[in-house]
């Protein structure tokens, strides 16, 4: 079937398959390789894209379901030749070992600082009656927004650390 989708602000029609994953076709259709094949079961993160502004795992969302939707993967961040603030954070703070994760570290982290402007409140947040700020982004805040991108190589203080730069605490 064709799918178009705009995919790091560029409009791509694709022929995919009705079950080809977004992350399949980002990958073998669109030489998009930042975004990573980890486990290929939602449990690791490895896939994270921004779709609609949104975090998901690409491994879990069919291509054919995103037709005309706005898709953001690690090659998109750069603005101008400049790195995001997030990955000139990670990479200022030693946030990867292997670099296998790294991406979806980082499309993860872009997102959870943006649902954290936006005032959204995680399980770790104290009194989700009181508005979120970005100044009530603590390390155990941070922890929980990224719990669902797993590393290998135990880099955790280390993206936390990152993350806290990007968002100006540190």
């Amino acid at each position: 079937m064709e799918v178009t989708l705009t995919v790091n602000g560029l409009a791509r029609t694709l022929a995919v398959e009705p079950r080809m994953t977004l992350l399949d076709a980002l990958r073998e259709e669109l030489a998009l390789t930042g975004t990573k094949k980890g486990c290929d079961r939602g449990e690791c993160g490895a896939c994270t894209v921004h779709i609609e502004g949104r975090r998901m795992l690409s491994c879990m969302t069919l291509a054919a379901m995103q037709h005309g939707r706005q898709i953001k993967t690690i090659e998109g961040l750069e603005h101008d030749g400049a790195l995001h603030p997030l990955q000139a954070a990670f990479i200022e703070h030693d946030g990867f070992q292997c670099g296998f994760c790294t991406s979806g570290q980082i499309m993860s982290g872009v997102a959870m600082i943006d649902e954290a402007k936006a005032g959204w409140p995680s399980a770790a947040t104290a009194d989700v009656a009181k508005p979120f700020s970005l100044s009530d982004l603590s390390n155990a805040e941070i922890r929980e927004r990224m719990s669902g991108n797993l590393c290998r190589c135990a880099c955790y203080p280390n993206i936390v650390e990152a993350v806290a730069a990007a968002v100006g605490r540190r």
